[in-house]
């Protein structure tokens, strides 16, 4: 069975819960979480005729604006909360 798509009903119930102001951005790629700026929203048909609405960045070479912080691309569960590794005891001198 094939996954459920979200359609732009979902889409606008979503962003029906934000704040109106906001600024819209898309995260891409969660192996390499990056934010990118909306520019265009372009709707047409996919192969079997389905109508399908795409989300497109800009073209100008700013429209990447770096990574996704670390709490977003674990909100996606793109990768786990980052954590601070464990402090090992520190070596006194004379050898313990």
């Amino acid at each position: 069975m094939m996954p459920r798509e979200m359609t732009v009903g979902d889409l606008i119930d979503l962003l029906s819960e934000c704040d109106r102001q906001a600024v819209v951005r898309q995260a891409m790629n969660p192996f390499f979480p990056m934010a990118h700026r909306l520019a265009q929203v372009v709707q047409s048909a996919d192969e079997c005729g389905k109508t399908v609405v795409y989300l497109a960045e800009g073209r100008e070479e700013d429209a990447q604006l770096g990574h996704l912080p670390p709490e977003v691309a674990a909100a996606l569960t793109w990768q786990g909360p980052v954590q601070a590794p464990p402090r090992r005891p520190r070596r006194r001198t004379g050898g313990n």
